[in-house]
């Protein structure tokens, strides 16, 4: 069973950084997608921030945080990394990491929050 744990979160002042790591276990990873979502406080939906392809390591932003945050992954560990920089406080959020072998994304952590302070 794939599970998924998220690490990093805290609180953090504007121009600030964070690194969050999701630890990854129970299967070999090569061919999934790893993504990072986050739920800001009272919305419901959760909005797209970064993916990488385990094998090859493309990767993809949301717009809101291009040039500011960064996707990588350490094939030792099964560890994927979201470096934040430049923080805003609109960047507060539920942090999630979730995988996906194809369409959908069918495994989530628990989350980790993140607050920005102005």
């Amino acid at each position: 069973q794939v599970q998924l744990v998220e690490s990093g979160g805290g609180l953090v002042q504007a121009g600030g950084s964070l690194r969050l790591s999701c630890a990854a276990s129970g299967s070999t990873f090569n061919n999934y997608v790893m993504g990072w979502f986050r739920q800001a406080p009272g919305r419901k939906e959760r909005e797209f921030v970064a993916a990488i392809r385990w094998s090859g390591g493309s990767t993809s932003y949301g717009d809101s945080v291009k040039g500011r945050f960064t996707i990588s992954r350490d094939n030792a560990k099964s560890t994927v990394y979201l470096q934040m920089n430049s923080l805003k406080p609109e960047d507060t959020a539920v942090y999630y990491c979730a995988a996906k072998t194809w369409v959908n994304y069918d495994y989530w952590g628990q989350g980790t929050r993140v607050t920005v302070s102005s």
